[in-house]
């Protein structure tokens, strides 16, 4: 007997064939839900870690490469020191923690943005948490932690630059395949499909260049609220749209 869930008519929408290869979300809108509830802000980060174990799950679920969540930007150093001190707490009990999903769902574990500048004990857990998930295979989640999308293009021109310097590369060489292949992105799928939360209508420097030709889905729901359902709500959105990259 099929396992009833309260998604499955969703299911029955999705076009198999069209689904994005690779998903990116910005994981918006935990401090205002907190707000809106009389919570303080670090209830709506809990529930925001909650929501992406869902998000985890459904990509999972239905067979999705990539899923790329935007969980602390270069710009979120700007907020309180009581909050970027519990940000990272949850961060450390979110690699500890969430570990035994990942191994149970054949998922790896990869991190985008600069992490060295993190507390030693979180850089640690990532580590562990990278290489136990090595080898899965099913879809990789990529973690993007003190990231930003301008600073990701700059480290790849400076490399690109450097080899040039070097002799190993002439400028006439550097194209668009070569330059893409020096992001932190490298020989993952395009980005299909971009998700924001909580109403904003701006990319907030978060995979600038793999956006570029990325269907974008606005909804005004607090990331908290995100379930199972809103994430394939969005996927069949994407599968009504007509993709001409340009062309008519």
């Amino acid at each position: 007997m099929a396992i009833q869930k309260p998604y499955n008519d969703l299911l029955t929408r999705l076009d198999n064939t069209r689904l994005p290869q690779h998903i990116g979300i910005i994981m918006d809108g935990n401090g205002r839900w907190a707000a809106a509830a009389g919570k303080a802000r670090t209830f709506g980060h809990k529930a925001g870690a909650e929501a992406l174990r869902r998000a985890a799950e459904i990509c999972r679920e239905i067979h999705i490469p990539v899923l790329t969540v935007f969980a602390f930007s270069t710009e979120n150093w700007r907020r309180p020191p009581a909050e970027i001190d519990f940000l990272m707490r949850l961060l450390g009990q979110y690699l500890q923690q969430e570990l035994s999903l990942l191994q149970k769902e054949n998922i790896r574990l990869n991190g985008l943005g600069d992490w060295s500048i993190l507390p030693a004990h979180i850089r640690q857990l990532y580590d562990e948490a990278k290489q136990a998930t090595a080898n899965n295979s099913e879809m990789t989640l990529n973690l993007a932690v003190n990231y930003g999308a301008r600073q990701e293009i700059v480290r790849a021109a400076q490399r690109l630059a450097t080899a040039t310097q070097a002799g190993e590369l002439k400028v006439h060489e550097i194209d668009e395949e070569m330059f893409a292949a020096q992001l932190e992105t490298a020989s993952q799928p395009e980005l299909d499909l971009l998700i924001r939360p909580a109403g904003e209508l701006r990319l907030s420097n978060f995979l600038l260049w793999q956006a570029a030709y990325a269907e974008l889905f606005f909804t005004p729901l607090m990331w908290p609220e995100f379930s199972k359902r809103d994430i394939l709500l969005a996927i069949i959105d994407f599968q009504t749209r007509f993709r001409r990259f340009g062309s008519i």
